[in-house]
């Protein structure tokens, strides 16, 4: 059975009744010191020491005679182990404690092994915060990832919505991704990774020329490699001087990428969109379709297709897609606007006095560059 500790009163009572080794209630209650307790307060402790598993009783008709289930020799037996226990934890609590002090004064060689290796044990949740967010300081200082990754992992779970930790794991993360892209970019420079970054880099700067030409080369090394006919296919509508068949050349790649790989959503949905703006209606909700069979959460292919099948006067069958667009993405006018239209022309005049009114919400909550309706 095991063994719990007592509270002091509880502990007396059991004393008592050590030194009896059975007895009644006014028995335990002649034997304490004065001043003495209640009688109520003292039957009470001991019906709490017989749940706990100390105490038995023998029934005489009304009255109970109460014994010892657990020795003197035994409880203090467990006493011990809990003292020690404790000892053992506040040597372990001051080790950390002084660690997080060496590495707060700079002494990160000699602080980080005791904070990597106590951080686990660490019941203390206050300490436990400082002891990892100074792991994280001092493995950063001794670019030691493994110990990192191991503070980072405790402050994630422990302290998930704790802003100074969010800080933290911003600016270390950043800093390992930092890293792993000069490892990648010395370690090999012309593999399609190494391309795949150097390019996503350029196109975030403005550099189209620069990109296109990285995307080229991992085409060059595998022709097949997915997502880069795609991408540029986004470069290309995305130059700010596009060239004059700018648009064939886009429809050109997404056409490619979606010969290499057939469940590229994002690929039917650009398609969708490039014939939907060039008013071939039929084409567009051809692509639309696609893509929400394929990504099934697909706001803006929902809202295509709505938005087509409006144009094409085909407003019953707007309203399905119309209503999962707004589901998805609320916030968006446009989607409210799309699906008031649809409402209004079948007839459904309070739905449509709703939405319209959602939208208007919607647009004011999003303020002046909002989309506005077409």
């Amino acid at each position: 059975m095991e063994i719990k500790e007592l509270t002091r009163a509880e502990e007396q009572i059991m004393q008592v009744l050590w030194q009896l080794q059975k007895g009644y209630v006014k028995d335990v209650l002649e034997v304490l010191p004065e001043p003495k307790p209640a009688y109520n307060t003292v039957s009470t402790i001991i019906r709490i020491l017989e749940t706990k598993g100390f105490v038995g009783h023998t029934a005489y008709g009304k009255s109970h005679e109460y014994h010892p289930v657990i020795s003197k020799e035994q409880y203090q037996n467990f006493a011990t182990v809990v003292r020690i226990d404790e000892n053992r934890w506040s040597i372990e609590r001051q080790g950390v404690v002084d660690a997080a002090t060496l590495a707060e004064s700079g002494a990160c060689a000699e602080a980080l092994p005791i904070l990597a290796k106590s951080m686990a044990h660490i019941a203390d949740k206050e300490l436990q915060k400082r002891a990892a967010l100074d792991g994280v300081r001092c493995a950063t200082v001794l670019q030691q990832q493994e110990p990192l990754l191991e503070f980072l992992h405790v402050l994630s779970r422990q302290f998930p919505h704790d802003p100074e930790v969010l800080y933290v794991l911003t600016h270390a993360y950043s800093d390992l991704s930092a890293a792993a892209a000069r490892e990648l970019a010395v370690t090999a420079p012309t593999s399609v990774p190494a391309l795949e970054m150097d390019a996503d880099a350029s196109e975030q700067q403005g550099r189209w020329d620069q990109a296109e030409k990285d995307y080229r080369k991992i085409l060059e090394q595998n022709p097949r490699y997915p997502g880069i006919h795609f991408r540029l296919a986004r470069l290309i509508l995305s130059k700010p001087s596009p060239a004059p068949d700018f648009t064939e050349q886009a429809k050109k790649e997404l056409n490619q990428e979606l010969a290499i790989d057939p469940n590229n959503a994002g690929a039917e949905y650009v398609l969708g969109e490039l014939a939907r703006q060039a008013q071939d209606l039929p084409t567009a909700v051809q692509h639309f379709s696609k893509a929400v069979k394929l990504e099934p959460n697909f706001s803006d292919a929902y809202l295509g297709l709505g938005m087509s099948l409006l144009a094409q006067k085909q407003y019953a069958d707007a309203v399905a897609p119309l209503e999962k667009a707004v589901k998805l993405q609320p916030a968006n006018p446009m989607g409210h606007y799309s699906l008031a239209t649809a409402y209004a022309r079948t007839g459904r005049k309070e739905d449509a006095q709703r939405e319209f009114a959602l939208q208007q919400q919607a647009a004011d909550r999003a303020g002046p560059g909002a989309q506005k309706p077409q």
